[in-house]
């Protein structure tokens, strides 16, 4: 049986739906401990990286990638945007845990914890990169480096920057303007330690013997409405959401329940993150639902939700849909990068500084998913960027896998992989809004890359 169809079993089978629905959110890759933040009007969402070894026991991690969304469906994958090569002072070639990164005064700085080496922080003038070290050293000086993992942070309204993390406990500094110093006259030199066997952050083990709602790990932490919000992994292993809030930005704080409760298709660990965006609020989380997915091979997912009343958070269900319903149609008379995908099976994406980031590794049967594409009075010619050895098919489709044929664009030999063509074909004139396929068709084997697409009236 051709792989390509054990591995659409192997997909339905283990999501229990569709392979067109919208969690995991990257399917390209595994992604975990997803950072979500909003700028200029884009949802930009840092995570960390699982490698696709089956044969890992434990965290194969060495960089974090970055993907945005206008829309809040369809993703734009980014690719790496730091790695722990990015510092060179660093000798460790695995441990690049859960990342956040947030912009102040035009700049954006990328908090990620090293396992076993402790936090350190990154620079760039883009939310894409290159994120540099402007240290040389690790920003959190503590003597509890195994433990100093999962950094949130956040910039109060007088400007005050405070920078969270920690497992099993939680501590705190107060970052200085600059980003990449703290204040050191408070705690122990700067770090302060949370009480995290208060009754506030929940019991390790209720009364009954059951498991209780402890903090262990993986803090997220903002403010809304003039109240503040810590969200953190609770129970143990396997790993619940739980959060609690204060009036104050270092407390007290009071437990206020769960979230996510665990479940069998989520990973031992959680990770969440949570924002809102053009009026909508938005949770993410990962869990392990991919093909060869796993407890180390996890994968970033999202639910839109609303808070109650009284601005607490309410029960929040894992689900195969995600986000149903955008916030924005996407415009196909524009240069579309070919990785921006609601949903893909098969394909992989490829980055380097030469072509940025492509698709890769298409194989006869593979499709890439957009949703709700304005087509507005319609299209006249469709053109792809494209570059290829082998060569093959894109069948342009509407709405399903096997749905309305608007045209085939013919891929030839461009010479070669990394020489890059402008393809273009007639279509039928389509109106309106449509989910769009890109359906690639040709022999065995992989067949080009795809960097770009757009349509013209």
């Amino acid at each position: 049986m051709h792989r390509k169809v054990i591995l659409s079993i192997i997909t339905v089978f283990l999501l229990g739906m569709s392979v067109y629905s919208q969690n995991p959110i990257v399917q390209t890759y595994f992604t975990a401990d997803p950072a979500p933040m909003v700028y200029n009007d884009t949802v930009y969402v840092y995570t960390s990286h699982d490698e696709d070894s089956t044969k890992a026991n434990f965290f194969t991690m060495y960089d974090w990638r970055c993907y945005s969304t206008a829309d809040m469906v369809n993703w734009t994958d980014h690719g790496a945007v730091a790695s722990l090569k990015s510092f060179k002072w660093l000798e460790k070639d695995n441990g690049a845990w859960a990342p956040q990164c947030i912009e102040r005064n035009g700049k954006f700085y990328l908090y990620v914890p090293i396992h076993g080496t402790g936090i350190c922080v990154l620079v760039a003038d883009s939310p894409y990169g290159p994120f540099t070290d402007p240290l040389g050293k690790k920003l959190v000086e503590s003597d509890h480096l195994w433990q100093d993992i999962d950094p949130t942070v956040f910039v109060d309204d007088d400007g005050q920057a405070y920078l969270y993390w920690g497992n099993p406990s939680v501590w705190y500094v107060k970052l200085n303007e600059d980003m990449i110093s703290y204040d050191k006259s408070i705690g122990k030199n700067g770090v302060v330690s949370v009480d995290m066997l208060a009754e506030s952050f929940g019991e390790r083990v209720k009364k009954d013997g059951t498991p209780g709602t402890k903090y262990v790990e993986g803090p997220w932490f903002y403010k809304r409405n003039n109240l503040y919000y810590l969200l953190y992994a609770v129970n143990g292993i396997p790993e619940s959401i739980g959060y609690s809030t204060s009036h104050s930005p270092t407390g007290p704080w009071e437990y206020k329940g769960l979230i996510m409760e665990r479940h069998p298709k989520l990973a031992f660990t959680n990770h969440s993150g949570v924002i809102d965006f053009k009026g909508n609020s938005y949770f993410f989380y990962h869990n392990e639902a991919l093909p060869n997915g796993g407890g180390f091979r996890r994968s970033t997912c999202v639910e839109q939700f609303e808070y109650n009343a009284d601005g607490s958070i309410p029960s929040i269900a894992s689900t195969v849909e995600g986000i149903k319903t955008g916030v924005a149609y996407l415009n196909p008379f524009k240069r579309n990068e070919a990785e921006t995908i609601a949903w893909s099976e098969g394909v992989k994406t490829t980055g380097d500084s030469k072509n940025g980031v492509y698709v890769s590794q298409i194989n006869n049967g593979d499709y890439i998913k957009v949703i709700s594409v304005d087509f507005a009075k319609g299209a006249k010619m469709f053109q792809a960027t494209v570059a290829s050895i082998e060569g093959g098919k894109i069948e342009i489709r509407l709405d399903t896998k096997d749905g309305q044929l608007m045209g085939v664009c013919e891929i030839a030999n461009t010479g070669s992989v990394d020489n890059w063509k402008k393809i273009s074909t007639k279509v039928e004139k389509v109106k309106g809004i449509h989910d769009l396929y890109f359906v690639f068709k040709g022999k065995e084997g992989e067949l080009f890359n795809f960097d770009a697409w757009q349509f013209s009236e």
